[in-house]
């Protein structure tokens, strides 16, 4: 900051704002870049939050005929009932015939027709005992074929049980019969009454008598078809040994199953079959979870679960959020698919899409359910139904409590899990296509989960950036997608880590010039992408570096800047004309405006790096652009705008090579600037005081001060009290007074005592300021030979406060309490001490007294 730092030579050199003098070593030029380049802070983009909760939202580029619909009827019809089937059954031919019953090993082949139910409930008492055995030796197949053991239980078993409980009658000694015959899946034979129809089990909820009807398992449809074979195949396919330990759990548990079904279930399916109020309904629904639950019914192998569902899906008709939202978590735990895990994601997406239901459905826990078939089901096979039950879960990530729940569940790395799959299909696959409708579902819950700092966690650790910039790059031509993850990445480029993260993606720069010059109007799209970048920029150097050497990285940058320039003229001319130029500006930037601020960030940030900062200040389409938006725009009409343009002209002014732009159209900079130095923002004249610092080199600008009195104004803003504002006036004055025909006008405009204030104010809080007026009033003193016609009446004070300044106990007393005490110490060091030194010593030479008292410290 200094050309020399003594006066071994005849005329000691002036102190500048910036040193032009010497030739400086990269860390030099670094180290003072530091104290007056700066990056560019901005907002992140603005997004509004659709009205209505939609599949797509109502900025989406899909046609109504290219996407599927948000909006759909659901009917009981619209599930399949066959797809319910229990998964264990055997598929077989259907019989065009009544079946056989097997009486016994000699009569096989005999045929008996089946039985009627009694009228009377005599007759049911004659043919109960003879009927269930009848049912018991059908199911076990030929007695003889049975070893004597298992003969002699049978035997004894139902006189037994007759016995133990005389008083029962036989209807219910009938029916336990039929809860106790064995089973076997695999073979699919002949059983008695082994599950109720449809229309069974509505007859028995309404009281009917009871029908009893020999069926083959899961086949009571394809029975009654006419015309198909009817012969049976004699194998142990219909035909059941009761062997090993293996078979008679099986049983056991088959039989656990039915007293359940028969005492758990079947009374709160008789409840849903009344349909007398949604009231009533929900809290049968509800009873009838925790009883599927309890008796462990919930999933694909409950043997009565196609009678289940099919009533389930009857209650679909009824119009009912709540009642639809008990029925979906039901069918979705059953874990249905197919058809009929559309329908079922369907109905939860309905449910889902109004923001009413967000209460019941966090009471009713149908978030865990969605996740569940998020973590199981196949992407290929069952497409349409993610989309909707994604669709259904970006719905509740629209409510806080439901966002924060999903996280603790894990869906932020199961939504990563499926985004990793969607990933590795191809282009010419031809799911690819379909595939994008569910990438934005799930992009923008991404979006919505981008909020909250676990999320952002989690989404690091999971390694989202990469697979962010995959799906950008494959579906660069589907602009809702490439919306919805610069949506996901402008908010997660906020915070450093991710930032590192993603500055970690080697195609990141190519993938976002690309997208930049692909879709230069969209204006959503750009003004991310670009916020984007300046946040990569901002604090890494290396990335300023590999942005920059990304072919034709900065032309984009400008064309982009033409663009909405031209674009931003058009809105101005015709506002102007429509309103008329006494109105106000609008008070937030125009879309136009916000996209060239976030231009200008990028550029103010590339700016920092010294290589590049150079060719920038070089580059005359560049400067050209900056200087435009001086000359149309006041801080009145865009001040973010304005003051972005300032600072990275500021920061360009920084850079003197020979081809500087900057330095070509000074005088001109230096014209624009007068009327933002005039404007009441202050944020506005600090950034113009600042560039004055650094034009101030030249003289051509010094002149231009001097001539418009601008220096009456920077002597004014050392009174402001402001470090920054005290800073910069500060470094146009030491500029100012390298010219010894200049100094004068410090004394005139009461400048010494105002410099001699600030060095009172800020003290040891500032060493960096405290030399820069050091510095300057050295440069003021230069040809001075008496202290007391230099400094005046604030020459004592002078030396007792330099005298202070210097006293390096008391300095460090001072910064006890501070942090970075050893930073301190160095900036006292290195800076301000060998400044503070000369002009004491300068001072104290010219000076014709000393003080009559002992110096009193200034600081304590």
């Amino acid at each position: 900051m200094q050309a020399s730092k003594s006066e071994n030579t005849k005329k000691a050199e002036p102190f500048y704002w910036l040193s032009v003098a010497n030739q400086k070593t990269c860390s030099e030029i670094i180290n003072e870049a530091r104290n007056v380049l700066r990056t560019v802070e901005t907002r992140r983009p603005f997004t509004p939050t659709d009205g209505q909760r939609k599949l797509f939202g109502s900025g989406s580029l899909r046609g109504p005929q290219n996407r599927p619909p948000s909006v759909f009827s659901l009917h009981a019809s619209s599930f399949d009932l066959t797809e319910s089937r229990p998964v264990s059954g055997v598929r077989l031919s259907p019989l065009d015939h009544k079946p056989i019953l097997i009486t016994s090993a000699k009569d096989e082949d005999s045929s008996v027709f089946l039985p009627k139910p009694p009228a009377e409930a005599a007759e049911v008492r004659k043919v109960s005992t003879a009927r269930a055995c009848l049912c018991r030796t059908t199911s076990l197949g030929s007695i003889s074929d049975l070893p004597d053991q298992n003969k002699e239980k049978l035997d004894s078993e139902e006189p037994a049980m007759m016995m133990n409980n005389p008083g029962r009658s036989n209807n219910n000694y009938l029916a336990e019969q039929r809860l106790y015959t064995p089973v076997n899946d695999k073979s699919r034979q002949l059983i008695c009454n082994d599950r109720l129809s449809v229309s069974e089990s509505e007859d028995f909820m309404e009281g009917t008598s009871g029908k009893f009807s020999f069926q083959l398992r899961g086949e009571s449809d394809q029975m009654k078809k006419p015309g198909t074979n009817s012969s049976w195949p004699r194998s142990s396919g219909w035909k059941r040994r009761v062997t090993g330990l293996e078979d008679e759990t099986r049983i056991n548990e088959w039989e656990e199953e039915e007293v359940f079904w028969r005492i758990k279930i079947l009374p709160i399916l008789r409840e849903l079959k009344k349909k007398d109020n949604i009231e009533n309904l929900c809290l049968a629904c509800t009873k009838l979870y925790q009883a599927l639950n309890e008796g462990n019914m919930l999933g694909k192998q409950f043997k009565r679960r196609s009678e289940l569902l099919k009533i389930l899906y009857k209650l679909v008709d009824i119009d009912s959020d709540p009642l639809c939202l008990k029925l979906a978590k039901i069918i979705l735990t059953m874990k249905v698919d197919g058809k009929n895990l559309l329908s079922v994601c369907k109905l939860a997406f309905k449910i889902c899409r109004n923001e009413k239901n967000d209460y019941i459905v966090q009471n009713d826990r149908l978030l865990d359910c969605l996740l569940e078939v998020l973590r199981n089901e196949d992407l290929h096979k069952n497409d349409e139904a993610l989309l909707y039950c994604v669709g259904a879960i970006k719905f509740m990530s629209g409510n806080a409590v439901l966002l924060n729940e999903m996280v603790n569940k894990g869906a932020v790395e199961m939504l990563l899990q499926l985004m990793k799959q969607i990933n590795n299909v191809k282009e010419n696959d031809t799911y690819f296509s379909n595939l994008g409708h569910l990438l934005v579902q799930l992009t923008a819950t991404l979006r919505n989960l981008a909020d909250l700092p676990p999320a952002r966690c989690r989404l690091i650790c999971s390694g989202a950036a990469s697979e962010l910039c995959v799906a950008l790059e494959q579906r660069v031509n589907d602009q809702d997608v490439c919306t919805y993850i610069v949506r996901i990445l402008s908010k997660l480029s906020s915070y450093s880590d991710f930032c590192a993260a993603l500055a970690d993606c080697s195609r990141c720069y190519t993938l976002f010039l690309a997208l930049l010059n692909k879709h230069q109007k969209q204006q959503d799209l750009v003004v991310r992408i670009v916020f984007i970048l300046g946040n990569l920029t901002a604090k890494n150097n290396q990335a300023r570096e590999q942005f920059f050497k990304e072919k034709e990285s900065v032309n984009t940058l400008t064309s982009l800047f033409q663009t909405y320039y031209e674009l931003d003229l058009n809105a101005q001319t015709w506002y102007h004309d429509r309103e008329g130029k006494g109105k106000n500006h609008l008070k937030h930037p125009s879309e136009a405006e916000d996209v060239m601020i976030k231009l200008i960030r990028v550029l103010a940030n590339l700016s920092i790096h010294p290589s590049v900062g150079a060719t920038l200040a070089a580059a005359h389409r560049v400067v050209e652009l900056l200087v435009t938006v001086l000359e149309y725009k006041s801080i009145d009409d865009c001040e973010e705008l304005v003051i972005n343009a300032a600072t990275t002209i500021n920061n360009l002014s920084y850079y003197q090579v020979e081809s500087s732009v900057v330095q070509d159209k000074k005088l001109h900079i230096a014209e624009m600037l007068l009327k933002l130095l005039m404007s009441d923002n202050m944020d506005g004249v600090v950034e113009a005081v600042r560039v004055f610092g650094n034009l101030s080199q030249y003289h051509e600008v010094c002149d231009f001060i001097m001539q418009k009195k601008i220096y009456k104004f920077m002597i004014a803003l050392l009174d402001s009290k402001n470090h920054d504002v005290c800073f910069s006036a500060c470094g146009v004055l030491l500029n100012l007074t390298v010219d010894k025909n200049k100094g004068a006008f410090l004394m005139e405009e009461g400048g010494i005592g105002k410099l001699v204030d600030c060095l009172q104010d800020f003290g040891p809080a500032d060493w960096q300021l405290s030399c820069l007026i050091c510095k300057t009033l050295w440069n003021y003193s230069e040809n001075f030979t008496s202290a007391a016609s230099c400094f005046g009446g604030d020459t004592d004070t002078l030396l007792v406060l330099l005298t202070s300044l210097l006293d390096e106990k008391l300095v460090l007393d001072c910064s006890l309490e501070r942090e970075g005490r050893d930073s301190h110490k160095l900036h006292w060091e290195r800076e301000f001490k060998p400044v503070a030194e000369k002009l004491l010593d300068r001072i104290q030479s010219h000076h014709s007294f000393l003080p009559a008292v002992p110096i009193t410290p200034l600081y304590s």
